[in-house]
């Protein structure tokens, strides 16, 4: 994908070098090693004092423990090379999004509506959002409550790791999903499908209903990457086969197979290989959000 020397979007939120706040419940083997001291502090009542506020503390996502250089944090140092990996993928994310903005911007205008772009969290390990801890084995995702779209840089390694969705437009595309799940919020489509999913009886007509939300935004995707093209010219040399084999990677069968050896439609929340391709490839093809109806 052609992305340097771009617009990169001010609407992003880096909170890589402060990422691994929130509660977290500490391993054994730092309550084995921090019971003998505050054993004291349970026999009076300054003590106890400053137990609550050090759990107070804690739960608020300072660590008091890392003063006396116990349950620091979990990860081990980045080294200079990931930073610069890291702050150029962070480049890339922000010039994709970017592109998402000026991209729907133009087709809101277009309706006579005036397009508000989300925010784009970056961390890494776990934060907090407006659906709650967010963590990086839950992927990218987009929260309605707050408009942000959370992203962990490390999804994209064990993207290309364990589904070998590799190349940056496969990185591309799976933002551009996630800025699809914010047109749906804007045009109401979110809420209206959570108040269907009430009234549907079992977990299975629930996943059905938020299959058809992920493919729509799959094809938002593709409408965007129509676009972008015939706007910027940002396509290079196999970026849609790039795109096309994430959205194979990352569909529900591929990912059960590998994981269980066997399907279970009935589970799916993302939709099949299959239908995830078809719907960005749908979108791409035509640029229509009007093609994009999943729920027909």
């Amino acid at each position: 994908m052609k992305w340097r020397d771009r617009r990169k979007s001010k609407n992003v939120e880096d909170r890589r070098a402060s990422s691994g706040g929130g509660f977290r419940m500490p391993s054994l083997q730092t309550l084995f090693f921090i019971y003998p001291i505050i054993k004291p502090l349970l026999r009076s009542k300054f003590g106890l004092l400053l137990l609550g506020v050090g759990a107070v503390a804690y739960i608020s996502g300072f660590n008091p423990l890392s003063l006396i250089g116990v349950g620091g944090a979990s990860s081990a140092p980045v080294t200079k090379v990931q930073k610069q990996k890291d702050d150029q993928q962070a480049a890339f994310m922000a010039t994709v999004l970017a592109d998402t903005e000026d991209v729907w911007s133009a087709i809101f205008r277009q309706s006579g509506y005036r397009y508000t772009p989300p925010k784009m969290v970056l961390y890494r390990g776990s934060t907090r959002s407006g659906c709650g801890y967010a963590q990086a084995q839950m992927g990218p995702f987009y929260c309605p409550n707050d408009h942000k779209i959370y992203v962990d840089l490390g999804f994209f390694d064990e993207m290309k790791r364990k589904f070998g969705a590799t190349g940056d437009f496969a990185q591309a595309y799976v933002l551009a999903h996630e800025v699809g799940h914010h047109i749906q919020n804007l045009q109401g489509t979110l809420e209206k499908v959570e108040m269907a999913k009430q009234r549907s009886y079992g977990k299975a007509g629930q996943n059905k209903l938020q299959v058809r939300v992920e493919l729509q935004a799959d094809c938002y995707a593709g409408v965007w990457a129509h676009h972008a093209e015939k706007m910027k010219g940002i396509l290079e040399r196999g970026d849609i086969d790039e795109a096309l084999n994430a959205a194979s990677a990352i569909g529900d069968d591929m990912i059960q197979k590998k994981t269980t050896g066997y399907v279970m439609p009935d589970s799916f929340t993302h939709g099949s290989s299959k239908q995830r391709m078809t719907w960005f490839y749908k979108g791409l093809k035509t640029g229509d959000l009007r093609s994009c109806d999943t729920f027909q």
